[in-house]
């Protein structure tokens, strides 16, 4: 029974897992310290210099979250050509969160074209996402990739 209560967290009225939260308080660690390497620390320190260091951190969670959501919808709606889109949307969702949110973004999307690349993907696969990763986070409109026939819903 106490195991129980203490997996689970009330936050505004909503059950969490706290090992939910955990996993991406982790992924969101993981990839601070490859920004910071990768943009140079002045970067990574100027970016929440820009706002208070809470109301970063806290764009960042919810920005990685919702690019987690826009990574679930796509594995859900498995539709053929839509990855653009989902890149373009999750970036947008992200960013829209506020600078913290740019730069989880920004980081997560660096971090995964990465992986790719050492994966071995092709490398204009690679520019093609970065280019849908810029678009949406700079404001642009994700449904230039939307494909025909997805279904409302994503």
């Amino acid at each position: 029974m106490l195991s129980k209560q203490l997996d689970f967290c009330y936050t505004g009225g909503q059950k969490v897992e706290i090992r939910y939260k955990m996993k991406l308080f982790i992924i969101i660690v993981v990839f601070a310290a490859i920004a910071a390497r990768t943009e140079g620390a002045s970067g990574f320190w100027r970016s929440i210099a820009d706002s208070s260091p809470v109301r970063f951190g806290k764009e960042a969670i919810q920005g990685a979250s919702v690019m987690f959501d826009a990574y679930s919808d796509m594995r859900k709606a498995n539709w053929r050509n839509s990855d653009k889109y989902f890149h373009a949307r999750g970036n947008y969702d992200a960013a829209r969160r506020g600078p913290g949110g740019a730069w989880a973004s920004r980081v997560l999307s660096n971090g995964k074209e990465r992986f790719d690349q050492w994966r071995g993907g092709s490398s204009a696969g690679r520019a093609a996402d970065q280019a849908a990763n810029h678009w949406g986070r700079n404001g642009g409109d994700p449904n230039i990739y939307r494909p025909l026939g997805i279904p409302f819903n994503y």
